[in-house]
């Protein structure tokens, strides 16, 4: 049996915040208590049109699933209730003209090299790549064998790399949160 505490232990709307790495209510709450006051004052908020498209691209990525090794059960893991990414606005694609987000997940052979490269073409503009794992970083433990590709930026230029063998379901998540950044540093309508 566990034990049920009474729900004066924690703050009112502070439950499910309380636990998360990294977050200061401090600092959060009061930049969407300012965005709430502007528009309750106004009614409306005013931006430029790049921020409100890189806002968007940042909040819907559609990621390719292109799984091809061990690296791949990491990579369904992190889109599973525990880790859930579809809360940061990243959902599977099984398409790539939907996509604009492949995760290149484990050893990529010279016989898949083409394949890659031909999924990646259909993607549309903008398009990122997450490299994730050391076999699609650069080669990982067959870096030396004759069929591998050392890395997959050889055949596609990549984003962001994920280390680890294989890395954790964290990890990825992690790599897709700098993604993000990454794309609001750089935003705009052209990449």
């Amino acid at each position: 049996m566990g034990v049920i505490l009474p729900p004066e232990s924690k703050a009112y709307g502070m439950a499910g915040r309380s636990t998360v790495e990294g977050y200061n209510p401090d600092v959060h709450d009061k930049f969407f208590e300012a965005v709430s006051a502007e528009l309750d004052e106004k009614g409306f908020l005013v931006s430029s049109v790049d921020d409100v498209i890189t806002w968007a691209r940042t909040g819907s990525l559609m990621w390719m699933t292109f799984g091809l090794a061990c690296c791949a059960v990491e990579m369904m893991q992190a889109s599973m209730p525990r880790y859930d990414m579809e809360r940061f606005g990243m959902a599977p694609r099984a398409s790539p003209r939907q996509s604009d987000l492949m995760i290149v997940a484990g050893t990529l052979t010279n016989k898949m090299a083409p394949a890659l490269r031909k999924v990646y073409d259909q993607m549309p503009d903008p398009r990122y790549v997450l490299s994730m794992g050391s076999c699609a970083n650069g080669g990982g433990y067959y870096h030396y064998s004759y069929s591998v590709v050392r890395g997959c930026d050889r055949v596609v230029p990549v984003d962001v790399y994920v280390p680890g063998c294989p890395p954790s379901a964290e990890a990825l998540l992690y790599g897709l949160l700098q993604l993000q950044k990454k794309i609001r540093r750089t935003g705009g309508i052209r990449r």
